[in-house]
This record gives structure tokens, C-alpha cells and sequence, in this order.
């Protein structure tokens, strides 16, 4: 693998820009305290939406910006945007930073991206926050996540919003361009939060701000992602944090996690969906905080 450094110093606050590979890899970094580095989901959402001002208040956290996303380079090739491919960026970044150790945080795919980090490159791991994710995806994963769905509109019976949101979620595959894509997260985004309808101004500003890329977001990785089997060999202290009504990666796959790792905490935020650290941010930070004690 071939990085490039352009930064003097890559930990200095603002967006830094390196290459990997010819590739264009840009971060954001924000906070004071030991580093931890945070990768998004999707695959294919920007970065912003997972920032947590919070967190910067304990950590200099360092936002990498996926390859296919945002302001970082494009692959030549679809079929190229794998979990491995990810792997292999994340640890671009964490050469780049100079750190011998550092902290990560891994929402939803970014989880899975994390979790293959830890196990390929576990001395360069201080500690994880693995959250909202699951050690396994595949058809059993993905029938919960439909059931869940498709019982969405149950759960809110007085907001006939609610009844539009799972055709919405179906629609997302059949986006093919960015802004397509974008719009229809956007409609679908409310079963990912507990309670979106009653606290809908105050998560308007998040709903609007969200943009996915199409060609990440649309790439099928052939590999199987389970890593329940390998969990064991993950020696370093881990957070496992899940909403109590996340419809994706909810509470059996953290409880799954929590139960194959050596060192882990789990914390079940019963006020939460997919998006603890907008919807109880105090505790969000407060659970990935507690790392730093341990």
C-alpha cells in the first residue's frame, strides 16, 4: 500500500488530504485527549453525520471520509468498494496519523469495517466503540431488519407518515445517482430513530443533512461478513452500544458481539434507534468516554 503524506501535522485541527494508491483520502479531525479514529456507515454516507461533539470533548477524533464519499477519491471500479478495500484505507489513515495506538468507532457497516481492522491489525488498537453494528450479516440478519420494518408503521399508528416510510426504504435500492439516492434515505431515515415523529424538529436538521453516494452504496461485497468465530481474538477493551429500537443492528447482534468479545461493556440506550449519538447524545458520549477508564 502507498500513502502519501501532504500534512505536516496530520493530527493538527481542520481536513487533511493524503493519497492511498493514487487514491485521495481525506479526514477531519476535531478535540483534544488520546485519538480515536471513526468510521461512518452505509457504506456510502458522508462522514458529518456521524460527527459527536461530545466526543471531542474527551478524544481528538479524527472523521475519515470513505473512499466513494464526499471530497475522497472515486475507485475506477464498483466492484471494488469491499470490506476489504475499507480495511485497507482505515489503515492508511491510521499509519498517516503517526499514532502507535489509537481508539476507534465504528457505526453500523462502519462497525464491520472496524471489526476486521481490530482482527488484521490488533496492535494498533487501543480500544473500540463498536455501535449500532453486528459480528454477521447475511439472510437471518437481514429478515429481522425487514420484519422490523415492515412493522414500523404498528408502532406509530397516529402518524400516517409512518405508513409511506417502508416503501420509501424499498426505493433505495432502485436509486441510481447520488442525489436520488440521498432523497430517498431521507424519506426512509425515520425508522432508524426511536421516536423520529415526536421529536421531529429537533431531527429535521439531521434528516435534511444527510447524503449517500451511489456507486459505494450500490457495490454488492460477494464476501460473507462473519466474524462471530474470531471475536475471541480481540484482546483490547470494548464499548458495544445499541439503541433499544434500532430496526438494522439491533440488540440481539450487540448482545452477540458483547458475548464473543473478551472485554466488552454492553450499553442498550433505551431511547435510541441507529443514531444513539443524536438521540441521547449525553449517554452516547458518556459510553464511549468510559473506555478511557478501563
Amino acid at each position: 500500500m502507498g500513502s502519501t503524506r501532504h500534512d505536516v501535522g496530520a493530527l493538527a485541527p481542520g481536513t487533511h488530504t493524503f493519497t492511498v494508491d493514487g487514491v485521495r483520502q481525506v479526514y477531519h479531525v476535531a478535540g483534544t485527549g488520546p485519538v480515536c479514529v471513526a468510521h461512518s456507515g452505509g457504506p456510502g454516507i458522508e462522514w458529518a453525520y456521524l460527527r459527536a461533539p461530545g466526543l471531542e470533548e474527551h478524544f481528538t477524533m479524527v472523521y475519515v471520509e470513505p473512499v466513494g464519499t464526499g471530497a475522497s477519491g472515486r475507485l475506477d471500479n464498483r466492484d471494488d468498494y469491499r470490506l476489504d478495500t475499507y480495511v485497507r484505507f482505515l489503515d492508511a489513515v491510521v499509519d498517516h496519523l503517526g499514532e502507535p495506538r489509537v481508539y476507534l468507532l465504528g457505526h453500523s457497516h462502519g462497525g464491520f469495517v472496524v471489526q476486521r481492522y481490530a482482527l488484521a491489525h490488533p496492535d494498533r488498537v487501543a480500544g473500540l466503540a463498536l455501535y449500532d453494528t453486528s459480528p454477521v450479516t447475511g439472510a437471518e440478519f437481514w429478515a429481522e431488519a425487514m420484519a422490523n420494518l415492515a412493522a414500523y408503521p404498528q408502532r406509530h399508528p397516529d402518524r400516517p407518515e409512518a405508513a409511506a416510510v417502508p416503501a420509501a426504504f424499498a426505493q433505495i435500492g432502485a436509486a441510481t445517482d447520488d442525489e436520488s439516492l440521498s432523497a430517498t434515505l431521507r424519506a426512509a431515515l425515520p425508522v432508524y430513530f426511536a421516536d423520529f415523529w415526536g421529536r421531529q424538529d429537533e431531527f429535521a436538521p439531521f434528516q435534511a443533512a444527510v447524503r449517500v453516494w451511489s456507486a459505494p452504496a450500490g457495490a454488492q461485497d460477494p464476501t460473507p461478513f462473519d466474524v462471530r468465530g474470531d471475536l475471541g481474538g480481540i484482546a483490547v477493551p470494548v464499548v458495544v452500544i445499541v439503541g433499544a429500537y434500532d430496526f438494522i443492528c439491533g440488540p440481539r447482534f450487540a448482545e452477540e458481539l458483547h458475548a464473543g468479545l473478551k472485554d466488552s461493556r454492553l450499553v442498550v440506550l433505551e431511547r435510541s434507534g441507529h443514531f444513539a449519538h443524536v438521540e441521547q447524545p449525553a449517554e452516547f458520549t458518556e459510553a464511549v468516554a468510559e473506555l478511557l477508564r478501563r
